[in-house]
Order: C-alpha cells, then structure tokens, then sequence
C-alpha cells in the first residue's frame, strides 16, 4: 500500500537554478514562489531583465507617470510571457487584487497597482515582469529531487534590493555556498 505524497510548501521561498539546469529559460535563474500546493507550483524569475523600462510599459498602457521610473522590466517565465505581474512590499496598502504571500510581500497582475506606482502612491518595493514559471502538481518536487534546483528561504533585500544580475550569486551565498564551487551534481544516500 503506497502513502500519499507529502507536499512541501515552497511559497516565499527561492529556486536557485543548479549550473546543470540544461534549459535555457532557467539558466542561471533565481525565482520566487509565490503559490505552491498539491495542483503546482508558480513562481517568477526575479534576475533576468527584458529590454523594457517600466516607464515605456507604462507608456503603452496608457498610464501617465508622475515620476521616472528607468527600472527593467523582468522576464518572470515562459508562460503567458504577454502577462504582467507585480510582486511588491505590502507597505502602503493594501491594494486591491493583490495576494498576500507572506507579511512583507505581495503578488498582483492588476493595472491599479500599477497606476498607483506610478503616481508614487504604490508599494515603495516592487518588481515588474512579463510571464511567470509554472509547474504542475509533483514535478516541482520531482525537479529538486533530481538536482534542478536548491530552495532557499527568500529575503527582502535579496527580493527588492539587491541588483538583478547578483541575485542568483546572493541567494548561493545565503546558503553558505561560493557560488563558483557550485556542481551540477549531487549524490544520494
């Protein structure tokens, strides 16, 4: 008689991609979980930016900004890549169609959101990406158990602060690891 599988909850944490990860779209990448249960897994990809600004996005979504906002817009995945998501602190909300993952971050693919980052009243942390990762129910598990990723407990300043192209090196160094002795395999006991 076989047991169910115990699914584990990765929300708020990261996927660190293991220099073996043989998929172009995950090369290198650090994502975020920001929904995970026995239907899948969805996260966003938090270190590899597109050639877009925000402040050019917003132009195409007819939103006037009263600031400059020069930051790159993310890709967040391979999936629904026409998308656009939110990920952002949770300081002056709440905002409206926004999914609180933990106390200090927040998911919304909303335009409100949006508008209200550009009149400076949003959230004063946030990323903005086009297309999200996404898994379905085991294969998430199943891609740790073969050594795709290492999980590792999320940050705030790794989240928001830290620029996109250390992100990945920070969440290693996070676990103790130098990311240059990072192996692409791993033995089991």
């Amino acid at each position: 008689m076989s047991t169910p599988k115990q699914t584990m909850n990765l929300a708020n944490q990261f996927l660190i991609a293991m220099p073996g990860l043989n998929d172009p779209s995950f090369e290198r990448s650090l994502i975020y979980i920001c929904h995970h249960d026995d239907e899948g897994a969805m996260g966003l990809i938090i270190n590899q930016e597109t050639e877009a600004q925000l402040d050019e996005l917003l132009e195409q979504l007819d939103i006037n900004a009263e600031q400059e906002l020069p930051q790159k817009v993310l890709h967040g995945g391979p999936v629904r890549q026409e998308q656009g998501f939110i990920l952002h602190s949770t300081d002056n909300g709440p905002y409206p169609k926004s999914d609180i993952i933990c106390e200090e971050v927040a998911l919304s693919g909303s335009l409100e959101v949006l508008e209200h980052i550009a009149t400076g009243a949003g959230p004063e942390k946030f990323l903005v990406s086009l297309g999200y990762a996404g898994w379905a129910p085991d294969q998430l598990e199943d891609e740790i158990q073969s050594n795709s990723w290492l999980t590792a407990p999320a940050t705030v300043e790794i989240l928001f602060q830290v620029p996109s192209h250390l992100k990945w090196q920070k969440a290693v160094a996070s676990l103790g690891f130098d990311p240059n002795t990072l192996q692409s395999t791993a033995g089991h006991a």
